[in-house]
């Protein structure tokens, strides 16, 4: 399982690598964001925060352990947010889709669905993936609910599995999608994005 950069392209998004370009249009939705909160990271309050940001982002890209995409707003050519790949383990075909944000007018659209669809279609189909998991903040219950939406099963809870920036110890709630499962996924994604 090779995971290199690659470009995904949608009817709504492209996901394409990250890059210190996409900066500015990243700083211009996510700084000052409550979302930061519930993230690993610390408050974004400024272009430089960004900046640190991605580059940390695109650090972990060269050690081989996360491939980062921005998220291109297809209608407007803006960025809408970012995602990634990370804990990338080609031994087990396994890696987990995640540290994913929007801008708030990107938020409860179809640009999250269409992510999620272009990074398990790309994981499952080309990569070779028997297991893709994500995780959230067990405060975070909109998150939780977009990710069963998708199709996910609920695996569980780690109990106080990370301490944040403000010391605050965060409980992350489990979600996998399996090969087995995905094209029964895939249909249910397709239709939310018809309809």
């Amino acid at each position: 399982m090779e995971v290199e950069p690659v470009t995904l392209t949608g009817r709504f998004v492209r996901l394409e690598p990250l890059s210190e370009a996409h900066v500015e249009g990243l700083a211009k939705i996510g700084v000052g964001q409550p979302f930061w909160n519930f993230m690993l990271y610390g408050e974004m309050n400024s272009v430089d925060d960004m900046r640190n940001w991605v580059r940390d982002i695109m650090a972990r890209c060269v050690r081989g352990t996360d491939l980062p995409f921005a998220v291109i707003h297809l209608e407007s050519g803006r960025v809408a947010g970012a995602t990634r790949y990370l804990n990338i383990m080609p031994n087990d075909r396994g890696l987990e889709v995640g540290g994913t944000w929007y801008g708030p007018e990107f938020q409860r659209t179809v640009v999250n669905t269409e992510c999620k669809y272009l990074l398990l279609g790309h994981a499952f189909e080309k990569l070779g993936c028997v297991r893709v998991q994500i995780k959230t903040d067990s405060r975070n219950e909109r998150s939780q609910k977009a990710i069963e939406r998708i199709g996910a099963q609920r695996e569980g809870v780690l109990r106080n599995h990370m301490i944040l920036p403000d010391g605050y110890i965060r409980d992350s709630v489990f979600y996998s999608i399996l090969d087995s499962e995905w094209p029964g996924v895939k249909k249910k994604m397709e239709e939310k994005m018809i309809g």
